[in-house]
């Protein structure tokens, strides 16, 4: 049976974290391992996510739940740290906030695994995103969609996969670490290193034909969101190049005037 790894980073996350578990919490799917690691809260985060630990395990849904609690370099040093801790055979990370939107979730993201044709596994398992509120509430569909056919050269057109939507295969992610330089926007420098590799191997990406992640709404790229956006135009400069990176923030400044 496939394995799926969900890291969560959490810091001071008391607020936001409760729905995060939760989700993971109630799903069907039985082979999964969810790795919690913490950056030394101060407030009652930890506890949150020990009860939740106990809870699990209670439950006997078959979940692996592992808490690791310590001081960090930030957000993505965290998720390396979770990377390295990784052992199912798929890997995403949904941080606090973020949630699986149904409790076949993951049971629909394997199904289309095995289902993918030649019995060669997707390197990449990719689907849709909803955005929602604290509250877990729909707002909309995430603007920019994923295609039927992804490669790393379709992020030119932006993030075309959410993050939260992007699940991995173990031994490529692990290849392929957060770089710390940036620190905005490593999660679109990480996708599209993890796609590239996929392309060196020959392997697939698969589209899931369903949401398969709530984002909530108003997270660090929001929060930072100038300094995201140079980030990100430095990753794109640094796979794409110049010329087309330029050329492509130029439509995106136009593309946002239009729908304005």
């Amino acid at each position: 049976m496939i394995t799926f790894t969900i890291v969560t980073v959490t810091y001071n996350a008391e607020k936001t974290l409760p729905p995060t578990l939760e989700s993971v919490l109630k799903q069907r799917y039985e082979f999964v391992e969810h790795l919690i690691i913490d950056g030394a809260s101060t407030d009652s985060t930890l506890q949150i996510a020990k009860e939740y630990k106990k809870l699990s395990e209670k439950d006997e849904n078959g979940h692996h739940i592992v808490v690791i609690s310590e001081p960090d370099k930030g957000l993505y040093d965290a998720m390396n740290k979770g990377l390295q801790q990784t052992t199912g055979d798929y890997v995403c990370f949904l941080n606090a906030g973020d949630t699986l939107p149904h409790e076949e979730t993951l049971q629909t993201i394997a199904q289309t695994a095995d289902e993918s044709g030649d019995g060669d596994m997707p390197a990449v398992l990719y689907g849709d995103t909803d955005i929602v509120d604290e509250s877990g509430r729909f707002l909309r569909h995430r603007r920019l969609s994923p295609p039927q056919r992804l490669t790393w050269r379709s992020f030119r057109h932006g993030m075309l996969v959410c993050h939260q939507a992007f699940y991995a295969a173990t031994p490529i992610a692990k290849t392929q670490p957060y770089d710390l330089r940036f620190h905005h926007s490593a999660d679109v420098d990480w996708c599209i290193r993890v796609m590239k590799e996929v392309e060196r191997q020959h392997k697939k990406l698969v589209r899931v034909p369903a949401v398969i992640a709530n984002f909530l709404e108003g997270g660090d790229s929001i929060i930072h969101h100038k300094a995201s956006l140079r980030e990100r135009f430095q990753v794109m400069r640094r796979h794409y190049g110049i010329v087309v990176t330029t050329v492509m923030h130029f439509w995106f400044l136009l593309r946002k005037l239009i729908l304005h």
